[in-house]
């Protein structure tokens, strides 16, 4: 029996996420579909996190035990014959034992895409959050100074989530304007439900000159939802990278 590590890229717009459900197409169910096709075995896959519909990836991490006799590193070239070409794996390799992509990560990086000028935004409409609006980029780079940290994000955290601890540590939030594009690149030690997508939105709020940079701080002390910005759309959310 061999563990398998990979790393995968997808697009997630005809994705209901990434973890398998009963119902609706899932980059899990995509996955374990192609190696069951190759090995004749029915899995359940570890994965580094699971993405939410709509939300890409451009180096999520699996693994998988098989007893097949395709070697690991041949495993991603054999799986890119039969999955769908919105997903990739770009790489395979026999993990260590009891290598779990989740529990062993030390921190996960996370990119967001904004799109900033009308031409050609039909093309990354599924790509990147259309957002044309004048922004304030030095002011929405202090706010995102006050991200960083080790903080209590409950007022960046969606309903729903049901986790207990809020606490997180942000070790970076950076801000780049590639036109016609704008990235947010966040790298953290963990993320709780569409926390970066808040954080987006709050500093878009920024950028607007709805809120002053200070009022970050505050927003994170106050624990409250309702004061911090929108949660942007999942079409401009990757997870880039994670780190072990």
């Amino acid at each position: 029996m061999n563990r398998i590590k990979a790393l995968v890229e997808y697009e997630g717009t005809r994705y209901n996420g990434f973890q398998k459900q009963p119902q609706g197409l899932t980059v899990e169910g995509e996955l374990e579909e192609a190696i069951r096709k190759l090995t004749g075995e029915n899995l359940r896959l570890l994965a580094a996190g699971r993405t939410d519909a709509g939300v890409h990836a451009l180096g999520q991490v699996i693994a998988f035990d098989t007893e097949s006799s395709i070697p690991p590193e041949k495993f991603a070239r054999a799986l890119n014959s039969v999955l769908p070409s919105d997903i990739r794996v770009l790489k395979s390799e026999k993990a260590k034992e009891g290598f779990h992509p989740r529990y062993q990560a030390r921190a996960k990086a996370y990119r967001y895409l904004i799109y900033r000028q009308e031409e050609g935004r039909t093309f990354y409409r599924n790509l990147a959050y259309y957002y044309p609006h004048p922004l304030d980029l030095p002011e929405m780079t202090k706010a995102a100074r006050y991200m960083e940290g080790t903080h209590d994000f409950m007022a960046f955290c969606a309903s729903g989530s049901g986790v207990r601890n809020y606490v997180r540590t942000v070790f970076e939030v950076n801000i780049n304007e590639k036109p016609p594009f704008l990235q947010i690149d966040v790298c953290g030690n963990g993320f709780l439900y569409n926390m970066v997508r808040i954080m987006v939105g709050t500093l878009l709020e920024v950028g607007r000159k709805r809120l002053d940079p200070e009022e970050v701080e505050q927003i994170l002390l106050s624990r409250c939802r309702q004061r911090a910005g929108p949660t942007v759309p999942a079409c401009g959310l990757y997870l880039k990278r994670v780190f072990y």
